[in-house]
């Protein structure tokens, strides 16, 4: 009896020892699975092209909106400030955080696991609040410029510019949180990219505080700011331009107003438009408790669909814009000169030139001094053709006028003069 109970007791005790192992280990295929995609390798690639050619059209259309407007930040006003501010999060958001997810795509799994989890779920929730509360500044900006100019004489350069900073300020400070135990980052249910914790609501107080505080401060009160503001601002335009419209008055600020108002509408609904879905599907796996309630090809799609609010406000500014226009074809054609050389925008043909320059008598704009008899009478014998002007005849430091195709010793000239009848004055 006391060997049965003794090898008892060791059963029990080697269970007992084996118990936390098989736990722990269950704990560590949990971490693996969940940062493996649970797409198909077709699927996961797809998705990798997808967001690379978001990370393409977003760099290329931001980075020339941030080139044109260093170029023009001397002439730029206030409100400016906010669409750079916009760009610039948009052209960062894809530049540090995306390519991470382009390769994990194209690896099928997750790369860093938790460390790369949590650097992706903060960068991306950090430029996501700074995008969504530069729209709303935007929104309510122009709704005090349009609705009530009392309150927007005081949004000059520098307070726009504090609003900037404090912009990201609140941002950096509410994603910050979950590093201190408010809520967490963790993979997607497809486990391509890392959000926030929206499970975390059924977890303990202090993530559910933070998940309700996310949607409800962080979400839905700058969304219904955008909306309202945008509405309220476009119908103000609307019907004031009708009644200028009504009385027969045609005025080019009015127009330049309404373009912009549509302009600065297009860039909120397209904001809101992306980012609904994959609001709507977040808020619904909050309150589902078990550990699936949509496949996970159901959370691609608004993840997706949420990425591309990075493209299109660069087309926008250079569809409605007539400024960022201008600025584009000026850029164009400085960039065409710089690639071509020191080129003068004049067409030659392909014509053979002759082994010796063309002289072509040409009139002087002055007054001449009158030649002697004994020089008439020789320039008579001369041929229109070979006449030369030099400072013998008189002519010091007046403007005459030689042909493109001649070389003369003053050819380098030619190019710092203005045209006049296909020719150009040289002093001589």
């Amino acid at each position: 009896m006391s060997d049965k109970s003794t090898c008892k007791f060791a059963c029990s005790g080697n269970q007992e020892r084996r118990q936390p192992m098989s736990l722990g280990s269950s704990d560590d295929n949990r971490t693996e699975s969940a940062f493996t995609s649970k797409l198909t390798p077709a699927a996961d690639i797809c998705v990798g092209l997808a967001i690379l050619s978001v990370v393409l059209l977003s760099v290329s259309g931001n980075g020339l909106v941030l080139v044109i407007c260093y170029r023009r930040r001397k002439k730029m006003v206030g409100s400016e400030l906010l669409c750079v501010n916009l760009a610039v999060v948009d052209f960062f958001c894809c530049v540090c955080f995306y390519p991470l997810s382009i390769m994990s795509s194209f690896n099928h799994a997750w790369l860093g696991e938790n460390i790369t989890c949590v650097y992706y779920g903060l960068g991306c929730y950090i430029f996501g609040l700074c995008s969504m509360f530069t729209v709303a500044a935007i929104s309510v900006t122009r709704y005090l410029k349009t609705c009530n100019s009392f309150f927007y004489v005081w949004l000059d350069g520098a307070n726009l510019r504090i609003m900037c900073a404090v912009i990201w300020l609140v941002a950096t400070l509410w994603s910050s949180f979950p590093l201190f135990g408010w809520g967490d980052y963790v993979p997607e249910p497809y486990g391509l990219s890392c959000t926030v914790a929206w499970k975390g609501y059924h977890t303990s107080a202090k993530d559910a505080f933070y998940v309700i505080c996310s949607f409800a401060c962080f979400t839905l009160v700058p969304v219904l700011l955008i909306v309202v503001s945008q509405c309220q601002t476009l119908y103000k335009v609307s019907r004031f331009s009708d009644t200028l419209s009504a009385r027969g008055i045609s005025n080019n600020l009015r127009r330049t107003e309404k373009r912009l108002s549509v302009m600065f509408f297009c860039i909120s609904l397209g904001f809101v438009i992306a980012w609904a879905p994959y609001a709507i599907v977040s808020f619904l796996f909050i309150f589902h408790k078990g550990d699936w309630y949509m496949a996970p090809e159901g959370f691609v799609f608004p993840a997706l669909f949420a990425k591309s609010s990075h493209i299109y406000n660069p087309f926008i500014y250079f569809y409605f814009n007539k400024t960022f226009q201008r600025e584009l074809r000026c850029l164009h054609l400085s960039l065409c000169s710089k690639l071509g050389g020191n080129r003068v925008g004049v067409h030659v043909d392909a014509v053979p030139q002759p082994p010796f320059p063309i002289h072509i008598q040409l009139h002087e704009r002055g007054r001449v001094k009158k030649p002697k008899t004994q020089d008439r009478t020789h320039s008579e014998s001369k041929s229109k053709s070979e006449v030369q002007c030099t400072s013998d005849n008189g002519v010091i430091g007046r403007p005459v006028y030689t042909c493109w195709g001649s070389t003369s010793k003053n050819s380098s000239n030619i190019l710092n003069t203005k045209p006049a009848k296909h020719c150009l004055p040289v002093s001589i």
